[in-house]
């Protein structure tokens, strides 16, 4: 939906969910969400009251229903799941993707265990193998590959000619998760399987009707473990621009498969997390601790800073005089904190990504280090350029453009630098770089920044009244 579409399905569901009256009968909830896609419903429910959003829910059929409680936050999707109608919370997992049925579970269990059990329970009674599944995807790790994974696929025999591959394509229902690439199996005597190769879509396109599928099928495909971290799972997928990827078991049998749209999502959750982590906040964290507990998660970074912004203030208090002699420099220091610190923030993104995506190495710090350093020489050498001309300009000093430009050029290339060498430090110490990145950077870019400039304004002071 475009921003005005997004506008006109709000106001007309709104109306909807108003009491009828003689005047204004309303528009039926249920015709308005007919034509809406279930991220866009899930996405209004956010706005509404948790009224307000079971009334939607309950106006869903349930295949719209399951869709649209795959794609809920946490907190919504657990009241639903407590005040929908009884027993309907079966039927919707029971339509829904194993793995997404399981994250669903996953999500009430970090809260409420037991309403988790009794949900697992109803399952088990309508679909004893879909319950079995989603409690077997719950032992695996919370963010492995095993938590992801599915085993709506393909399966083909190595003997099986390409025309009978193109029989079984033909022949997948709308549960089968991904059609770009067929898994060759060798079943055992438990009917456990183990993956011999994996043929692409593409490649059976171009093959002879008769070939078989050994003959085709791409051998050694690359693989992971169920406990494998997910992370590394998306980053292969990255690397390789895969569409699915084989999960292997702990004893090497194909479990299952990680889908690119799972990976997707997984790397828009974690790059939330990091950039909230590098503010000094935990989003998941934050999502299920008191406040108390946040405040004190939050309280040993904030104080970190804080005391290294002390020493700002002294190095400030040290020049005060400076500053009671051209008030004007005061003008300025708020201007070179702030671009200094988006630029510091800006290398810590990138390496923090980087760091988990395998792009950038603890072992290779100096090669991260020069190649931010020369762009933010670039940057800064641009900053400081037209700061200082306006400083001079402002002023009707040169020199006065000479600290601020100066002023401004080290402090983007300190907190560049300390953008860049904080997180990977933190991980070879064991720290979370997200969270530790930002606070250090930005307090580390003022001291140094604010000493620099009100240095040079001291050396330069009878040129710039």
């Amino acid at each position: 939906m475009s921003l005005e579409e997004r506008e006109d399905f709000m106001t007309r569901l709104r109306a909807a969910l108003l009491p009828p009256t003689p005047d204004s009968p309303g528009e039926n909830v249920a015709a308005v969400l007919y034509e809406a896609h279930p991220a866009d419903i899930a996405e209004a429910m956010g706005l509404l009251s948790n009224e307000e959003a079971l009334r939607v829910f309950t106006s869903l059929d349930n295949a719209r229903a399951a869709e649209v409680l795959d794609e809920l936050d946490a907190d919504r999707a657990r009241f639903l799941l407590d005040n929908d109608v009884a027993g309907r919370i079966a039927t919707l997992l029971d339509i829904l993707p194993m793995d997404d049925a399981a994250e669903v579970v996953a999500e009430v269990a970090q809260e409420t265990p037991e309403r988790a059990e009794e949900i697992l329970v109803d399952l088990a009674t309508r679909a004893p193998t879909d319950a079995a599944e989603v409690r077997e995807l719950l032992s695996y790790g919370e963010k492995t590959a095993g938590r992801l994974m599915t085993d709506r696929y393909l399966r083909v025999a190595a003997e099986e000619t390409v025309e009978g591959a193109f029989a079984a394509i033909r022949r997948a229902g709308p549960e089968v998760e991904s059609l770009s690439d067929l898994y060759v199996v060798e079943s055992d005597s438990g009917g456990r399987e183990r993956l011999s190769g994996v043929v692409s879509l593409r490649r059976l396109v171009r093959a002879q009707p008769n070939q078989r599928i050994g003959e085709v099928m791409a051998r050694e495909p690359l693989t992971v473990m169920v406990d494998t971290d997910r992370q590394e799972a998306a980053r292969i997928i990255a690397k390789y621009d895969f569409l699915a990827l084989p999960v292997l078991d702990r004893e090497g049998f194909l479990a299952g498969i990680v889908t690119v749209d799972d990976i997707i999502d997984v790397l828009v959750a974690e790059f939330n997390e990091d950039y909230l982590k590098l503010v000094g906040s935990d989003a998941e964290e934050m999502d299920r601790r008191t406040p108390a507990q946040v405040a004190k998660l939050r309280l040993p970074w904030l104080m970190g800073t804080m005391a290294l912004e002390l020493v700002a203030g002294a190095v400030i208090h040290r020049y005060d005089w400076v500053l009671r002699e051209v008030i004007l420099l005061a003008s300025f220091m708020p201007v070179i904190s702030a671009i200094s610190g988006n630029v510091g923030l800006q290398a810590a993104a990138i390496i923090v990504r980087g760091l988990e995506t395998g792009h950038v190495r603890v072992g290779q710090m100096g090669r991260a280090v020069r190649k931010e350093a020369l762009t933010a020489l670039v940057l800064a050498a641009a900053c400081g350029v037209v700061l200082g001309g306006v400083g001079a300009l402002w002023s009707r000093h040169p020199p006065f453009g000479l600290v601020v430009g100066g002023a401004m050029t080290v402090s983007m290339l300190t907190a560049s630098l300390m953008g860049t060498v904080v997180p990977i430090f933190s991980k070879r110490l064991g720290f979370d770089p997200a969270t530790t990145a930002g606070p250090f950077e930005t307090a580390f870019q003022d001291v140094i920044g604010f000493g620099v400039f009100l240095w040079l304004a001291s050396l330069l002071l009878p040129w710039l009244k």
